[in-house]
């Protein structure tokens, strides 16, 4: 069964829900004390700016909790409440925030395990409920839960469904999805299931390469086995099986992983379609590039403001988001584009005891920098990725107010 097939009857069968289960009000409570706060929300009416003794907090214009989060995280609360007693595993985190993660475990929530780098499914059983998280599953995943006569709910993120839309057009048109994504990032490997041929590529530097392969035939002579071998060497966990550059990047379309930096994809988008151009003249270019819009709006967002955030007076900058959260690892790589110290956090006790901040540099391990603030009058930004709630955003503010007046 091919996956737009599966996808029919896995949304028309009973155990297969992606709505919710009309509990919203029932579970309202239970959000706004875990996740929102009061002191976030008077920050965003009062020019996203605090001012405490010696200490200036510039916080984001757009920050913290997606809708699409939003919508997965009260979907698994509903979960848990709707099936008081069932089993209830997520195949993976529902997002990548550590706090929100503990308190579904909290509530009996059970996580699928992760053996050797796949996911293990055996303790799994009939009549067990499974949290599709909000980044997605693979097909593969779906079908193996189906089967087993599970009862699913799908908090998937709409934007995430609408790219696995767009490569499933490329499929359709016989075209290979080039996807600028992590290839190891949950949402990137549900979005190559979905896929009939695909390349995944990281950065721009990536998709430079693949565009210097298709142009070097375009003089129609052969590519070496030298090239063809270097290209399959840097790619070889990064394509479908099978792959065959030679005859795989003639027709192309572009996609990406919602959460990556929206220039970048943009960039990645032009250069592809610069380079079909270029093979193969204009008159032909509908024949060989496809392109649809599939960055996130929410992704788009926090971006935006994280680049007006930076271009103001900063002494440093505080980036908080679960360290697998490739949203916030995007937001803390804009700010070190601008030379500023930034640290990136995934809880606020990484913050003290003492002037002290427990980190992770971007591409590094944790390390542990004493003193954290330095002496005198300082403005700190601060954002949070879309997978952090406003409690966390909150708590972090007051351990900095601490900080300083100690």
């Amino acid at each position: 069964m091919d996956t737009r097939s599966f996808k029919r009857s896995l949304h028309h069968s009973e155990r297969y829900n992606r709505r919710g289960f009309g509990l919203g009000e029932e579970v309202a409570g239970s959000l706004k004390t875990a996740y929102q706060s009061d002191l976030v929300a008077a920050l965003r009416t009062n020019g996203h700016e605090l001012r405490e003794g010696r200490l200036t907090v510039r916080l984001a214009e757009a920050f913290g909790f997606c809708w699409g989060v939003e919508r997965a995280v009260a979907m698994a609360y509903e979960t848990r409440r709707h099936y008081p007693s069932e089993r209830i595993w997520i195949t993976n985190e529902i997002i990548h925030n550590p706090s929100v993660n503990d308190h579904l475990r909290e509530m009996n929530v059970q996580f699928i395990d992760v053996k050797d780098g796949c996911k293990d499914f055996s303790d799994v059983g009939t009549g067990d409920v499974v949290i599709l998280p909000a980044f997605g599953a693979t097909v593969q995943e779906m079908q193996l839960l189906n089967e087993r006569g599970c009862h699913i709910v799908d908090t998937t993120c709409p934007w995430v469904s609408k790219v696995w839309n767009t490569v499933e057009k490329h499929k359709k048109h016989a075209f290979t999805s080039i996807i600028h994504g992590k290839v190891k990032h949950e949402e990137t490997l549900a979005t190559s299931s979905f896929a009939g041929i695909y390349l995944v590529v990281l950065d721009l530097a990536e998709a430079q390469m693949v565009s210097d392969y298709i142009l070097a035939g375009n003089d129609d002579s052969e590519r070496s086995d030298a090239q063809r071998q270097a290209f399959m060497t840097r790619f070889q966990h990064a394509c479908s099986p099978g792959f065959d550059p030679d005859q795989d990047l003639i027709r192309v379309g572009v996609a990406n992983q919602t959460t990556m930096l929206k220039s970048e994809t943009e960039d990645i988008g032009r250069l592809f379609e610069s380079t079909m151009l270029q093979r193969y003249g204009p008159a032909r270019l509908n024949d060989h590039f496809l392109a649809f819009n599939t960055i996130c709006d929410a992704t788009q967002e926090r971006q935006d403001a994280m680049f007006s955030l930076v271009d103001e007076p900063l002494d440093l900058m505080v980036v908080i988001g679960g360290y697998n959260s490739s949203n916030t690892t995007h937001l803390q790589e804009i700010a070190i584009s601008r030379g500023i110290h930034s640290f990136h956090i995934d809880t606020p006790e990484r913050i003290g005891p003492g002037n002290q901040i427990e980190h992770k540099p971007l591409g590094g391990e944790l390390e542990l920098l004493e003193p954290f603030l330095p002496e005198g009058q300082i403005r700190v930004g601060i954002t949070s990725g879309a997978s952090t709630p406003d409690r966390v955003v909150e708590d972090v503010i007051r351990r900095l107010v601490e900080l300083s007046e100690s």
